[in-house]
């Protein structure tokens, strides 16, 4: 099924990933800024997961179209941040996934442990 009208071109609604974590994200405004929530399905922090804030911008929502977008989430239960930036596509079913790709940050005690403090990956999302 198609999103309705109002979400065609955007990003906004709720997003799950392979991993079963889900996002929230709020219709952008007219430069395409969009905030929402993120709620992981996996962490490596040794503190209870909680629902995150996020961040992000999306190329041009006036558009029915694939856009470009990235997100930024400040996890509120770990002190590191993450950064993703992907594309919405829609298949020939109407099926709309969102291909990520993203850069976890971890807070280091010293700039020796840098090399150790990023992980990249690649996450897809599923409307729901």
């Amino acid at each position: 099924p198609s999103p309705p009208p109002s979400q065609q071109g955007t990003l906004a609604g709720i997003w799950v990933n392979e991993l079963g974590s889900k996002m929230v994200l709020e219709p952008p405004n007219a430069k395409g800024e969009f905030s929402g929530s993120y709620l992981t399905a996996v962490s490596a922090a040794q503190k209870p997961i909680l629902k995150s804030p996020l961040v992000g911008v999306q190329h041009d929502p006036s558009k029915e179209d694939q856009p470009t977008f990235g997100f930024t989430v400040n996890w509120a239960f770990s002190d590191s941040t993450t950064v993703f930036v992907g594309q919405r596509f829609v298949d020939s079913k109407g099926e709309e996934t969102l291909e990520t790709m993203w850069l976890l940050r971890e807070e280091m005690d010293s700039a020796g442990d840098n090399w150790k403090a990023t992980r990249v990956g690649t996450n897809v999302f599923r409307r729901e």
